[in-house]
C-alpha cells in the first residue's frame, strides 16, 4: 500500500516503477511472464514488504496501536510512511516527486496491456487525480486508508480507527520512519542486484 515509497525505490527507470506498484497486484510466479526489469521489482516488492514488516522500527511502531486494531497496523503505517516520505522527499531524492510521479504515468500507459486488471481500472484514477502527489496532506493520507478499508471484507472500521492512533502517536510514529527509511533504501539496493541475476 506505500505506493509512493514503492515508486522512490524503483525510481531509475519507468519499467521498473511499474513493477514496484504491481507487486501489490500479482500475487503468482513472475518468472518469465514479464520483461526482466519488472519481473524484477515485482520480486523486489516482495522482499521490500517482508523486511518493512521485519524491521525494528516498525515493530515498534506497530506496538503503539492497540490489541483490537495491531493486525492492521501494516497497512496504516505504509500510508503514514508515504506521508512522512512526501514531507521530507527533498531530503531524499534529487528529482522533484511529480517530475518523477509524471515518469510514472508515462510508463503505465506504456505499459498498459502487461497491468493486472485491478491496476488497469485503477490508473487512470491514479492519474487523473494525481493521488501520489498529495499524500504530504494528511488528509489524502485519510482518504488512502478509507478507501483500502472499502475493500476488507470485514473490520473495515478498525482500520479507519487506526487513523486516531496515528495522530496520537504521529511525532514517535514519524521518528520510525527516520530510523527505517536508510535502512530500507541499503536492503532494497543490495537485494536488487541478487534478483533475477543472468
Amino acid at each position: 500500500m506505500n505506493y509512493l515509497a514503492h515508486l522512490f525505490l524503483a525510481r531509475h527507470s519507468g519499467a521498473a516503477m511499474v513493477g514496484g506498484i504491481m507487486g501489490d497486484f500479482v500475487k503468482a510466479d513472475v518468472t518469465g511472464r514479464y520483461p526482466i526489469d519488472i519481473a524484477r521489482e515485482i520480486q523486489l516488492h516482495r522482499y521490500i514488504d517482508s523486511y518493512t514488516d521485519s524491521h525494528p522500527a516498525v515493530k515498534a511502531s506497530a506496538q503503539l496501536f492497540p490489541d483490537g486494531r495491531r493486525r492492521y497496523a501494516g497497512i496504516v503505517l505504509d500510508v503514514f510512511y508515504d506521508h512522512v516520505l512526501s514531507l521530507q522527499w527533498d531530503r531524499w531524492c534529487d528529482e522533484p516527486r511529480q517530475a518523477m510521479l509524471d515518469r510514472f504515468y508515462a510508463a503505465l500507459a506504456e505499459h498498459e496491456p502487461l497491468l493486472p486488471d485491478r491496476l488497469r481500472a485503477m490508473a487512470p484514477h491514479m492519474v487523473e487525480l494525481n493521488w501520489l502527489n498529495a499524500y504530504d496532506d494528511f488528509a489524502s493520507v485519510e482518504k488512502a486508508v478509507e478507501r483500502i478499508s472499502q475493500r476488507l471484507s470485514r473490520n473495515g472500521a478498525q482500520l479507519r480507527e487506526g487513523l486516531a492512533d496515528v495522530r496520537q502517536h504521529y511525532a514517535v510514529l514519524a521518528q520510525g520512519f527516520e530510523q527505517f527509511f536508510p535502512d530500507l533504501m541499503r536492503f532494497a539496493e543490495e537485494r536488487r542486484a541478487t534478483i533475477l541475476a543472468p
